[in-house]
């Protein structure tokens, strides 16, 4: 039974992204609109920092509030018996 339902869940995952590929067309990024004003590019670093860097150190820094403002007691471990 597990196996079916991973081959379903691949199915759609795999036909959704399919579909998602093949209806976002970028030919509509080469028309230009009236007042549009693209400005520079960004260089590989600044890509990388935006995209990559910047949401790790957002994502380290609300794990480490959470971790050291948790004001739970530790649980005690259960017995297996």
């Amino acid at each position: 039974m597990d196996k079916k339902n991973a081959l379903r869940t691949g199915t759609v995952v795999t036909g959704t992204t399919l579909m998602m590929l093949l209806l976002s067309s970028p030919a509509l990024a080469l028309t230009r609109d009236d007042g549009d004003d693209p400005g520079s590019g960004l260089s590989v670093v600044e890509t990388l920092g935006l995209f990559v860097v910047a949401p790790l150190a957002i994502f380290l820094a609300i794990t480490a509030a959470v971790m050291v403002l948790d004001k739970s007691t530790d649980r005690p471990k259960r017995q297996r018996g």
